[in-house]
């Protein structure tokens, strides 16, 4: 079921059961970074790890680059995303400022100010 309201949402994608589908085999790939193994064939060799995935070429593209929001859009989910992060030896924090075209140091202040203001375009069909 498609929902175009969660759509709509400027600037985020939604963890649906269609972006589910649509990253399955990226997310199988990111959890199979929790077996010390696989982190260690990763790193050694990314390209022939990623041969062994049914990867669209913008999934291994967005992993290769380590370019988190097109992962999101390709179906990633941050929480498998973070399996990367932590191989890469990458904090949360510096993953996602990344994310939010911020440094670490901004991206946590806001953070501690109580993230990002809700004031704003709410719509992405009403502030075209």
């Amino acid at each position: 079921m498609n929902d175009p309201e969660l759509d709509d949402i400027p600037g985020t994608t939604v963890f649906t059961g269609r972006q589910s589908r649509k990253g399955y085999q990226l997310n199988q790939f990111c959890m199979s970074l929790l077996q010390p193994a696989n982190r260690q064939r990763f790193k050694e060799n990314e390209s022939a790890y990623l041969d062994e995935w049914l990867l669209t070429s913008a999934q291994r593209r967005a992993v290769v680059d380590r370019d988190w929001n097109a992962a999101i859009a390709e179906g990633a989910n941050i929480y498998f995303l973070t399996k990367i992060f932590a191989t890469d030896g990458t904090s949360f924090a510096a993953a996602v400022s990344t994310m939010a075209g911020m440094s670490v140091e901004e991206y946590q202040a806001m953070m501690l100010a109580g993230g990002r203001s809700p004031e704003g375009q709410r719509s992405i069909k009403e502030g075209r």
